[in-house]
Formats: C-alpha cells, sequence, structure tokens
C-alpha cells in the first residue's frame, strides 16, 4: 500500500478542468553544494536578490538582502527533468502533422497540450488553448543574508599558448571578468503547492524536485544542489509563505547561530518547528504527513524510479488521465 493511500480523502482521483480545492505543500530545503550564480540574463550581472525583513520576530525586524532563486529558475530545471524521461518513453506527443516535426518543446509555442508536463505545469499558445499551472511556485530566500553567502571571482580567457596575448596578433586580451556567486552550502528554504494532482502525478513532482541537481547559471560547470524534502502538508487553501517560513526560521536560529555555513541537520529541526507555528496561522484544514510517512513516500519513489518498467508504468497512468485529441 502507497503512503498515500492514507489520504485519499485529501488528494482527487481523476483530472478534472474545475478546480477542487486539494493542496499538498511540499517543504524543501534547497542545499548548494557548488558555487551558484542566479541572475536575470546575460554575464556580468549581480545575483538576484531582494532586500525583506530579516525575521517576523520585533527584534529581527530590521531590513536585510536576501539572495532569491527566482520560481522560473527552480520549475524550469525541475520541468526539463521530468520531460527528459517523457522524451525517452516517448510521451512527449507532435502537434498539427507530425511530418513538420513539431514535437513538444519548451519555448517553443508548440505545447501538445497532452503529456504530463504540460497537463501539470501548465502551457499557454497564442490564440489556442490554455492550461494554468498546478504547481505553484513562489521565489526561494536564503536564509542567511546576502553580503554572508555570497563572494567574487575574477575568471579569464586564456589563448592556445596559455596566455593572455593572441599568438598571432600579440595582441593582450581584453577578457578579464568578474562573477558574483553564492558559496557553497549555503540553504534556501523553499515551499511547491501541488494543486488537484493525483497520487501519481504527485510522486511524478516530486521525483523531479528530487532528481534534479544542477541550477542557475554555467550550469555545465557551477551549479550543483541538493533538494532535501522537510515535509508535506495536505490543506483546503494556500497556506504561509516561502518568505514567512524564512524568516521564521532565521528568528530561531539566535543571533550565535547565524554562522555560516549553518549546520543542515539543525535547519531541518528548526523548518519542523517553525511549520508548526505558522500551521496555527492557516485560517482552513490542514494535515501534515508524519516524518516515518515521509520517509516512506521518498523511499516508495525511489524505489519507483530505480526500475524503468515501473517509471513507464508511471507515466503512462498520468499521461492517461488527460484528454487526447
Amino acid at each position: 500500500m502507497s503512503t498515500l493511500d492514507k489520504y485519499t480523502d485529501l488528494i482527487v482521483d481523476e483530472y478534472k478542468n474545475f478546480p477542487q480545492s486539494r493542496y499538498l505543500t511540499l517543504i524543501v530545503l534547497r542545499k548548494a553544494e557548488s558555487e551558484m550564480i542566479f541572475r536575470t540574463e546575460g554575464s556580468g550581472e549581480g545575483l538576484s536578490r531582494d532586500t525583506v525583513h530579516a525575521g517576523l520576530e520585533s527584534e529581527n525586524r530590521d531590513p536585510i538582502s536576501r539572495v532569491t532563486i527566482s520560481k522560473r529558475k527552480q520549475t524550469a530545471v525541475e520541468r526539463r527533468t521530468g520531460r527528459e524521461l517523457l522524451r525517452q518513453h516517448n510521451l512527449l506527443f507532435y502537434t498539427g502533422d507530425p511530418k513538420e516535426e513539431n514535437i513538444c518543446a519548451l519555448n517553443r509555442n508548440k505545447p501538445c497540450a497532452q503529456c504530463a508536463d504540460c497537463m501539470i505545469y501548465g502551457y499557454a499558445v497564442g490564440g489556442g488553448g490554455a492550461q494554468k499551472s498546478r504547481v505553484i511556485t513562489d521565489d526561494a530566500f536564503s536564509i542567511l543574508p546576502y553580503q554572508t553567502v555570497t563572494a567574487k571571482r575574477t575568471f579569464n580567457a586564456l589563448y592556445d599558448n596559455n596566455t593572455m596575448r593572441d599568438p598571432v596578433t600579440g595582441d593582450a586580451s581584453a577578457s578579464i571578468q568578474e562573477d558574483e556567486y553564492v558559496k557553497p552550502e549555503t540553504l534556501f528554504v523553499d515551499m511547491q503547492t501541488l494543486k488537484d494532482l493525483t497520487a501519481n502525478e504527485i510522486h511524478y513532482v516530486i521525483a523531479n524536485v528530487l532528481r534534479s541537481r544542477r541550477y542557475g547559471a554555467i550550469s555545465s560547470r557551477l551549479g550543483k544542489m541538493r533538494n532535501t524534502l522537510i515535509g508535506a502538508i495536505f490543506s483546503d487553501c494556500e497556506i504561509f509563505s516561502n518568505l514567512e517560513l524564512t524568516q521564521s526560521v532565521y528568528d530561531r536560529l539566535g543571533p550565535e547561530g547565524r554562522q555560516f555555513p549553518l549546520d543542515q541537520n539543525k535547519v531541518e529541526s528548526l523548518i519542523t518547528d517553525a511549520v508548526a507555528a505558522l500551521m496555527g496561522e492557516v485560517i482552513g484544514s490542514v494535515q501534515s504527513l508524519t516524518e516515518s510517512e515521509l520517509t516512506e513516500l521518498i523511499g516508495e519513489i525511489q524505489q519507483k524510479f530505480a526500475s524503468p518498467d515501473e517509471v513507464k508504468a508511471l507515466l503512462d497512468s498520468v499521461t492517461g488521465l488527460y484528454p487526447r485529441a
């Protein structure tokens, strides 16, 4: 029996066009395992950051800057992780005439509107249909201030002769640049809210989060990250925000605990405490998976995705939920 079978009254059993007020919020701790760069576009720009209050308690209301991972920078990576599996099992479909090779792909304005990615993460096509994402995300914030978790590094581009001078012309290279980056072991608190997803769709989305390992710019050389699922909360409404949770954890660290790098085990415990406190302010019905149930759920997903046959069965089951053109 699956862990989610215990919560069948809180999970939809089929896809419907109309909202059904079934929410599952995933609490995720994201840990940088290498240098990371989160910025808008281009190179040479500074890291994305926002100025917010440090904490929720009165003594921690001073404004600080925090590094942010924008919602698109998160879900884009996780969508591509899922789409690789869908493509491997031929579950991305053509739009229009297959001979034109208009297979479903991101950022080509040709969604198939039939695959798991389109129907879970959403799509929009000019003049012809749309699906709102059922994975609701927000910016993820660093727990510690921007100044604490970032540094700068200068880099250059050498010629074939291993110098900064062109071996043909002898001219000196001007390609010396400086990049701002997030330090390894920086921790970010994140929440993803899954709305009206079936049990198999939930497995698919959680697997995408746990299987995704590179985020941000220059991800072929930087950007290694580990995602840890800390909690899962069923509700009939949206609950508190990423920012509130981050601020609450900051409060609980105390002045002596805000030293870089943070201890991950301690932070996970503080997140659990903060979630329990913030849930008391939610106006609605909420029910959390226990620690043992969460461990069981992650184990089920690990076991399922270790078997290509079980993965194919899961993806076929999810794809079969949606109407075909």
